[in-house]
């Protein structure tokens, strides 16, 4: 049997604005019209002798993350929430002890949830290619077959051929991310090729190579599985416990250091979508190479990735830049120097900026809120409540609210008393007024709400019920 394991963690930093850390590139549609997560899961269908995929997910998005399987029809083996990030080896160790409750024993297979894979069926060849050596308790990498010298991947030395037909070969080393001149020298060779973040080994095997290898990773990580608590539909990992496991990638920690390491090559479209170059190199062209998404004009333009989400961008006399635009944030850059904006990312967190955490889109297990204008007084927002979903039983101490509802219907909370809203009509909930909104119909419920009051964060929400069990935020 084998078991997808999805790693949907990660903050997609090199893909702001479009990407932030509440709301990152693994949970949008970047690529088509599905989320980065969903096509990894979509991707494995047709996978002989394979379950239900077990995805490892930052707490944050927890609720994102269950919709969105929930919207592909996926009713996942478990979804393990991480309350920090502690890198890939952690997160894999405690997949495999999942893995193997019951007395299970099954073959992972290891899939960031950020990669575009286009050829599926020889990616799925490899895979069957991989069970074969994973079965017999080796530890399966999927080495990308290089076009070009790239210098933003670590790179993988193929070492004794194990077998023509798959290109099988044992590993001899990891290279860290080269300059130009040797990735050049790589790829001239034939002898490597680029580290993929995918693996495949039986989760007995990885975890005798972690006690091996990275004892203390596999020792906290045994007490962090057996402390972890289901919620809801979540396996919640302690913070007090997760916080004493080491950090470090599964390169490092066991990779690197086995013996049993096999590279399986691999060619089938493969991109990481790590920047927006990324984008437009995966990106539909037209005559001018440029890549142009949403509303866009352009005269003399080449080889530009262009994305807009609300504004019109009129761009004249550019080549190779990108210009993204959100309803909140523009970036702008020369193609080769996308890779700096974590620089600005790490800027806007220094000063606080909300921008870097948030898009002005909020998504929550209820819906949605949309920020449509924001004064020091008061605040205008965009509500959307799925149908059967409720907020939490709250109130504020600063501020006060006024409801329209614009489509559907809501049940609303106020003090003691409870009212049914239609289109067109609205209420009015006074500062320190127990409320709650709740949409009891098939469609969802939109509504305007205009805050007022002299302070407006989030965090002034007391919270007495709640069906999702939040303690802070709506």
């Amino acid at each position: 049997m084998i078991i997808p394991v999805i790693l949907a963690g990660g903050s997609g930093t090199r893909l702001w604005p479009l990407s932030r850390q509440l709301y990152p590139k693994q949970l949008i549609d970047i690529y088509n019209k599905k989320t980065m997560l969903q096509n990894t899961i979509l991707r494995l269908k047709g996978l002989k002798d394979s379950g239900p995929p077990i995805v490892v997910c930052n707490e944050e998005h927890r609720f994102m993350t269950a919709e969105q399987l929930r919207k592909i029809n996926m009713d996942p083996g478990a979804i393990i929430l991480e309350p920090v990030g502690r890198n890939t080896a952690p997160a894999i160790a405690i997949a495999a002890l999942k893995a193997m409750e019951n007395d299970q024993d099954p073959t992972l297979l290891i899939l960031p949830a950020d990669h575009v894979i286009e050829k599926v069926s020889k990616f799925h060849d490899a895979i069957y290619s991989g069970f074969e050596y994973a079965d017999q308790d080796n530890l399966i990498t999927f080495g990308i077959i290089p076009d070009s010298p790239e210098t933003g991947y670590g790179y993988i030395k193929k070492g004794q051929l194990l077998r023509k037909e798959s290109q099988a070969c044992k590993i001899d080393s990891f290279v860290e991310k080269p300059d130009r001149k040797t990735a050049q020298k790589y790829l001239d060779s034939g002898s490597y090729t680029w580290n993929s973040g995918m693996f495949m080994f039986k989760a007995s095997a990885i975890i005798n190579e972690l006690e091996e290898h990275a004892p203390k990773i596999i020792q906290t990580c045994k007490k962090v599985i057996s402390a972890a608590t289901r919620d809801l539909d979540f396996l919640r990992l302690g913070l007090e416990q997760f916080q004493e496991v080491p950090s470090d990638s599964i390169d490092y920690a066991v990779m690197e250091k086995t013996s049993k390491g096999i590279i399986i090559p691999l060619d089938a479209g493969w991109n990481d979508m790590g920047s927006f170059d990324a984008l437009w190199q995966t990106g539909q062209k037209d005559a001018n190479q440029n890549v142009i998404k949403g509303n866009v004009v352009t005269h003399d333009v080449k080889e530009t990735y262009i994305n807009s989400e609300k504004s019109l961008i009129a761009a004249v006399g550019l080549e190779k830049f990108v210009i993204v635009e959100t309803k909140d944030a523009v970036f702008i850059a020369p193609r080769d120097r996308v890779q700096d904006v974590k620089k600005i990312v790490k800027q806007l967190k220094n000063e606080n900026r909300t921008e870097a955490i948030n898009h002005s889109k909020v998504y929550r297990p209820w819906g949605s809120y949309e920020t449509i204008d924001i004064e020091p007084r008061f605040q205008v927002k965009r509500i959307t409540v799925k149908p059967g979903a409720k907020l939490s039983l709250q109130k504020h101490f600063h501020r006060a609210e006024h409801w329209t509802v614009v489509s559907g219907s809501a049940i609303i909370t106020k003090g003691d008393e409870e009212m049914l809203l239609r289109e067109d009509q609205s209420t009015y909930i006074p500062l320190g007024t127990l409320h709650r909104l709740e949409n009891p119909g098939k469609i969802p419920l939109e509504l305007i709400e205009v805050q007022s009051g002299s302070y407006l964060g989030e965090d002034d929400i007391v919270r007495f019920d709640d069906v999702y069990g939040r303690k802070e935020q709506k």
